[in-house]
């Protein structure tokens, strides 16, 4: 329909304004479109955004697609790291006090592993201290005089449930 001027200093060659076309398309999305070409001066890669936001600048949108991906990495890493898998509530407040527990959880262990100046990866300790949660050993000695790796079920004279 019509063009922006494109603050081409800022590395957007083109910020267009247009409609979608065809009889199917039109009638799924009847509004105006945005179509913002930019490109990035770290990489000299170009990218075209399309978007229905009309109020921000051209190079805010652009700057927000690019960060966009800094925002993956950090689940991705949430994920892999912090071990959520699913979220217990589906409230704001829920999923914040849940991804705040599993980051306090995940320093604490990290300043733990520092002060003792334990040589584990941060995921093995954490994979140590889940097992023994409720030993009464100092952590120092969980973390430092256990291996881990060649763990066998001891022998002890536990009482057995019936049905178990």
């Amino acid at each position: 329909m019509y063009s922006n001027v494109a603050d081409k200093a800022n590395g957007i060659k083109c910020d267009q304004i247009g409609k979608l076309e065809g009889y199917y398309s039109l009638k799924g999305f009847p509004d105006k479109l945005r179509r913002i070409k930019y490109l990035d001066q770290e990489s000299q890669k170009e990218f075209i955004f399309l978007t229905n936001n009309m109020d921000l600048k051209a190079t805010e949108i652009a700057l927000l697609y690019k960060n966009r991906w800094q925002v993956e990495l950090f689940f991705k890493w949430i994920k892999q790291h912090l071990k959520i898998k699913t979220f217990w509530g589906t409230t704001i407040n829920a999923v914040k006090t849940q991804v705040y527990c599993a980051i306090i959880a995940y320093c604490l262990v990290v300043i733990i592993a520092n002060t003792l100046k334990i040589e584990r990866r941060i995921y093995e300790i954490l994979q140590i201290l889940s097992i023994s949660l409720l030993d009464k050993t100092p952590v120092r000695e969980v973390l430092t005089d256990c291996d881990y790796k060649n763990i066998k079920e001891l022998k002890n004279n536990q009482l057995k449930i019936n049905g178990f």
